[in-house]
C-alpha cells in the first residue's frame, strides 16, 4: 500500500533534492576527468611520440573497457546498492585520472585508460538506481536530462580550463589536480547517502510518503532474468539506437579539438571555446528532450512522448553534420557540429527514462546494457577517425559516418516500446 501524505504533518524534508545534487556533482566530476585528455591530446602526442592511430586506440581503450563493464557494474548496483557502488566507482576513476599523468609511452597510457574505463563503468546505471529508489516516476525523464546536462556542461567548462592548466603547468600535473576532486566526493557520499530513503536519518515521514506515493521503487531485485533481457525487443532496439547516438557524441569528446587545430587551422586558445560549443548544445538538448518527454507523456503516453524528440532531432542532426563537413570556416563548422550534437541529444534523456520503465527492479542491468552498446559505438568512433586521418588523410569520412549512424538511430526508435517490460519467466519447481 502506498503511503498517504498527511496534510497536517510536518512539511517534507528535501533530502531527495540533495541526493539529486550529489549525483549531478558526481557526473560533472566524471566528465571533467573524462574529457581532460581530449584537450591535452596534442601535448601528450608530442611528448610521448604517439601517432594518430595510436591516439585513437588510447581514446577507445577507455570506452571499450567502460562499455564491457557496464552490465556487471549495473548488476552490482542493483545487488549491493548505489552507496557502495558509486563510492567504489568514483574512487577508482579518480586514481586512474591521476595515474594518466604518470604515463611514459603508448603502452602505459593505453593500460591506464583501460583501467580508467573499468573503474568508471556503472556511474550512470548506479545513478539510475538512485533515482528509481528516491524520486517520483513523473520526474525521471526531466531529471535524467538534468543529469546528462551536468555531464555535458562539465565537459564544456573543462575545455578552456584544461587549456589554461596545461598551458600553465603541463598536462601531467593537470591530471593529478582533477584526480583529487573525486576522492573528496567519494568519501562524502559514503558517509551521507543511504540506498533506502527509510534509512536516512534526515528524511521525515512526509518526505518518505511523498517519495513512495510518486511511484519510487521499494522492492529489492530478485534473480536477473538474463534470457528475458536478451529477448526483449524494446531493449535490443534501445541498445542499437544508443550505439548510433553515442558514436557521434564521442567525436566531440575526443577528436574535436584536434580536428579544429589540424583541419580548420585553429590555435589552442581558440579551440578551448569552440570545442565547448557542442557540449553546451548537448546539455541543452538532453534537458529539452527530457522536459518534452515528461510534458507529452500524460496526454500522448510514454511511447509517443519518448520517441518524438529523437525522431525530430536525429535526422536534423545528420543534416547538420553533413553541412559541417562542407564548410572551411572554423566558427561555422563548430556551430553546425554544436547544432548536430544538441539535436541528437534530444533523445538521450527519454531513453534513460524508458530503461527504468522497461527494467523495473533490474534498472541497473537494463541501463547498463543500453550504455554498454552506446559506449561500444563510442569505442569505434575514435578508432575510425584515427584510421581515416592516418590512412585516407580525410576528416570528412568520419563525419559522414556520424551522420549515417544518426539516421540508423532514428529508425531504431520506431521499435522501442516501454510496454515491453522485463519479466522473469517463472521456473516450475517440483512438488
Amino acid at each position: 500500500m502506498q503511503a498517504q501524505i498527511d496534510p497536517v504533518a510536518a512539511a517534507p524534508t528535501r533530502v531527495r533534492h540533495k541526493v539529486v545534487w550529489a549525483t549531478l556533482a558526481m557526473i560533472a566530476i566524471a566528465y571533467l576527468d573524462r574529457v581532460c585528455i581530449s584537450i591535452a591530446a596534442p601535448s601528450i602526442k608530442a611528448e610521448l611520440g604517439i601517432s594518430d592511430t595510436q591516439m585513437g586506440f588510447v581514446f577507445s581503450a577507455f570506452t571499450l573497457s567502460y562499455a564491457l563493464f557496464e552490465v556487471p557494474s549495473g548488476w552490482f548496483a542493483d545487488r549491493f546498492g548505489a552507496r557502495v557502488a558509486l563510492t567504489r566507482i568514483v574512487a577508482w576513476w579518480s586514481a586512474m585520472t591521476a595515474a594518466t599523468g604518470l604515463a611514459s609511452g603508448f603502452a602505459s597510457l593505453f593500460a591506464v585508460r583501460l583501467l580508467f574505463g573499468i573503474g568508471e563503468a556503472g556511474a550512470f546505471p548506479a545513478s539510475a538506481r538512485v533515482y528509481a529508489r528516491w524520486l517520483p516516476s513523473r520526474l525521471r525523464g526531466r531529471l535524467f536530462g538534468v543529469l546528462i546536462m551536468a555531464a555535458a556542461l562539465s565537459g564544456a567548462l573543462t575545455q578552456p580550463l584544461v587549456v589554461a592548466l596545461v598551458s600553465s603547468f603541463g598536462w601531467r600535473p593537470t591530471f593529478a589536480i582533477f584526480g583529487a576532486l573525486g576522492f573528496v566526493w567519494a568519501a562524502s557520499w559514503w558517509l551521507w547517502f543511504r540506498d533506502d530513503p527509510r534509512e536516512h536519518p534526515s528524511v521525515n515521514a512526509s518526505e518518505l510518503a511523498l517519495i513512495e506515493a510518486g511511484g519510487a521503487q521499494t522492492a529489492e531485485p530478485d534473480t536477473v532474468p538474463w534470457r528475458a533481457l536478451a529477448r526483449n525487443r524494446a531493449l535490443l532496439a534501445l541498445c542499437a539506437m544508443y550505439f548510433g547516438a553515442i558514436y557521434g557524441w564521442y567525436f566531440y569528446l575526443t577528436w574535436l579539438p584536434t580536428y579544429l587545430i589540424r583541419s580548420l587551422g585553429c590555435d589552442l586558445t581558440e579551440v578551448g571555446w569552440l570545442a565547448a560549443l557542442p557540449l553546451l548544445a548537448i546539455a541543452l538538448g538532453v534537458y529539452l528532450g527530457g522536459w518534452i518527454c515528461d510534458r507529452l507523456a500524460p496526454s500522448l503516453g510514454l511511447r509517443v512522448a519518448a520517441r518524438t524528440p529523437a525522431l525530430l532531432g536525429l535526422p536534423l542532426a545528420a543534416c547538420a553534420v553533413i553541412g559541417a563537413a562542407g564548410v572551411a570556416d572554423p566558427f561555422s563548422a563548430a556551430l553546425l557540429l554544436a547544432a548536430a550534437a544538441g539535436l541528437a541529444g534530444l533523445g538521450i534523456a527519454p531513453a534513460w527514462a524508458l530503461c527504468l520503465e522497461i527494467g523495473g527492479p533490474h534498472a541497473g542491468v537494463v541501463t547498463g546494457a543500453m550504455n554498454m552498446f552506446g559506449n561500444l559505438g563510442g569505442t569505434l568512433s575514435p578508432v575510425v577517425v584515427g584510421l581515416c586521418v592516418d590512412r585516407l588523410g580525410s576528416w570528412n569520412a568520419p563525419l559522414y559516418s556520424i551522420a549515417a549512424l544518426y539516421l540508423v538511430a532514428a529508425l531504431c526508435w520506431l521499435g522501442i516500446d516501454p510496454a515491453q517490460r522485463i519479466v522473469a519467466v517463472p521456473v516450475a519447481r517440483p512438488t
